[in-house]
């Protein structure tokens, strides 16, 4: 599978996703930083500087598009402006893109206020494009880190791709239950949307994600689990052992004299966390390899 990446970041999504085995076919980034840490990374791959301009003429198609858009008026740690905030509301842009290159799926990611703030929008402009959305929040967390970090993950699907994947798993020509036609009640909705196809023959090795709001998080994880180098995901299908996360990122907050040191934090903290970009990539590479 080809993927496009928006909003790319310093690549957090995009790691994840070649990890899970994808293909990178193109990467938007305005940030100058960001975008040297994706030429390094990905030297071999298309980029454009803007999601207002994209894409320009030629071929730019993929199965997949991906990205997390910006969150400074959803957070609450910002002004709460919401989704039609000046910079949160990119996500117009995202959507508009959706509609002219109409990729199999698509994968967005943003804090956990978003579905207090703006999912209903998000879901709203999927519908007019044709698409499904499944989504939840998954902390970084559950997947061995040792902060909590919540984000909401939402995977649409088209029309099509979701008939072809109902008949291939249930047998039925009929599409999966309805959670109603209002699209805010449906984000009011605590957790989400678990998609059906998620649950497999390694159902019992894949940590249960934790919802928007829980303060033990981690404590639920060890209870379960056991500590962060014994998780079921050590070592597991590329995914970096538990011990990796023993030592965060060691970006010293108040050291004097790292390069670039404010760009390195603000692209830490925007990126998304390989390990869940891994996991969703892993499910939905089964879900078409699974698909008649």
């Amino acid at each position: 599978m080809r993927f496009g990446s928006l909003f790319a970041g310093i690549g957090g999504m995009d790691l994840g996703l070649e990890r899970a085995g994808m293909q990178c076919a193109w990467q938007v980034e305005i940030d100058h930083y960001a975008r040297r840490v994706l030429e390094k990374h990905w030297p071999s791959v298309r980029r454009h500087d803007d999601v207002r301009t994209f894409p320009p003429a030629g071929d730019w198609s993929c199965d997949l598009i991906a990205g997390g858009f910006p969150c400074q008026d959803i957070s609450n740690a910002g002004r709460r402006a919401g989704i039609d905030g000046e910079r949160s509301g990119l996500w117009g842009e995202f959507a508009r893109i959706i509609c002219v290159l109409r990729p199999r799926f698509v994968l967005v990611e943003n804090v956990a206020a978003l579905l207090g703030r703006g999912m209903g929008r998000v879901v709203g402009d999927l519908a007019e494009c044709g698409y499904d959305a499944e989504w939840d929040c998954l902390p970084a967390a559950a997947f061995g880190a040792l902060h909590i970090r919540n984000r909401v993950f939402l995977l649409a699907y088209s029309a099509a791709e979701r008939q072809q994947s109902w008949r291939g798993h249930s047998g039925q020509n009929q599409r999966p239950d309805s959670f109603g036609s209002d699209p805010q009640a449906i984000a009011d909705s605590e957790c989400g949307r678990r998609p059906s196809w998620w649950q497999n023959s390694r159902e019992s090795q894949i940590p249960e994600p934790q919802y928007c709001g829980s303060s033990d998080v981690h404590d639920s994880f060890r209870r379960r689990y056991g500590t962060p180098q014994e998780t079921v995901f050590a070592g597991r299908g590329g995914i970096e052992p538990a011990s990796g996360w023993a030592v965060e990122p060691d970006v010293g907050r108040v050291a004097d004299g790292v390069p670039a040191r404010v760009d390195r934090l603000r692209g830490l903290g925007n990126s998304v966390v390989p390990q869940v970009a891994q996991w969703l990539g892993e499910r939905i590479m089964e879900t078409v390899k699974e698909s008649p």
